[in-house]
């Protein structure tokens, strides 16, 4: 006599999500409160659906009660949980996430969603918010998404935010998100040999970028702007347009003496002599200069 058989049958799933959604945000049953934002907006969840669904909040709500004599205790706190430092839009997202496996994202809360992402480990989540921004990337937001990636380690969309800043270089500089990247980030953009813009103009918007950091920072400029200027290309300028680079850093001090200096004897070497191989090469928007044929060739 054959033995019994046993199966998993699924039914509709998104029937299943459908009802699931219903209970986001949803006074009824809930028995965990959050207090979100500086609008202090009450959100309402399910402590099982949350503590099942990310290791993050079963932590939180295991806590014993604030002032609880036993630290061992088994009662989790009733909340209420103030979460002053995210938009509602946002932490509503993560709650749709973790009832539904789903997330509505619209480009002014994404890079949000995926920092809550990363604090609360939800690696999914994570995920969809990298897809969305890379699908509805813009000139104005590329900047700051390369900024997070570089933060939260997404490789995958540092590459997909530079190869974007390449194909539209010189927009991209005249952003406010331009003006707000870290040092180490302009850094790593300026590295690349296929920026579409012109080394002169590239040299003018990190001295815009530098003054817009220096008094943020309240940091002097050559101080803020010490690593970027590392990946000016100066040899690449005509002797002209060092003259008036001089001018201008007698202002700001933005670029090392020693560097203006290392252009100048490149033009009087008629080589790159001296100067790191990468600083002599054109980028793919380098206007060409008549000295230029007289720089060593490097491969790239």
């Amino acid at each position: 006599m054959a033995g019994p058989c046993s199966a998993r049958l699924q039914g509709d799933v998104a029937a299943f999500t459908a009802a699931l959604r219903t209970l986001v945000n949803n006074p009824q049953f809930s028995d965990v409160m959050f207090v979100v934002g500086q609008e202090q907006q009450k959100v309402f969840a399910h402590r099982c659906v949350l503590a099942c669904r990310c290791q993050a909040f079963w932590g939180m709500l295991s806590q014993a009660p604030v002032g609880s004599q036993d630290s061992s205790s088994s009662v989790p706190s009733q909340g209420p949980f103030i979460l002053g430092n995210v938009q509602p839009e946002v932490f509503l997202a993560v709650i749709e996430f973790l009832y539904t496996n789903s997330v509505t994202l619209n480009s002014h809360i994404a890079l949000e969603v995926l920092t809550s992402s990363v604090e609360y480990g939800l690696q999914d989540l994570c995920k969809l918010c990298v897809k969305f921004i890379k699908d509805t990337l813009s000139v104005e937001q590329v900047c700051e998404a390369l900024q997070a990636a570089v933060t939260y380690g997404q490789v995958d969309l540092q590459q997909h935010c530079l190869a974007f800043i390449e194909g539209c270089t010189a927009a991209v500089v005249r952003t406010q998100g331009f003006r707000e990247l870290s040092d180490v980030v302009l850094a790593r953009v300026l590295r690349s040999d296929r920026l579409a813009v012109d080394e002169l103009d590239l040299v003018q918007a990190v001295r815009e970028w530098a003054h817009v950091s220096s008094a943020v920072l309240e940091r002097p400029v050559p101080e803020v702007a010490a690593l970027p200027v590392k990946e000016l290309r100066l040899p690449l300028l005509a002797p002209s347009e060092l003259v008036t680079l001089e001018t201008c850093n007698q202002q700001d001090l933005l670029i090392p003496v020693e560097n203006i200096a290392a252009a100048w004897r490149a033009h009087a070497l008629r080589k790159g002599s001296g100067v790191p191989s990468r600083l002599c090469r054109p980028r793919r928007g380098t206007r060409p200069r008549d000295h230029h044929r007289h720089l060593e060739p490097h491969a790239k």
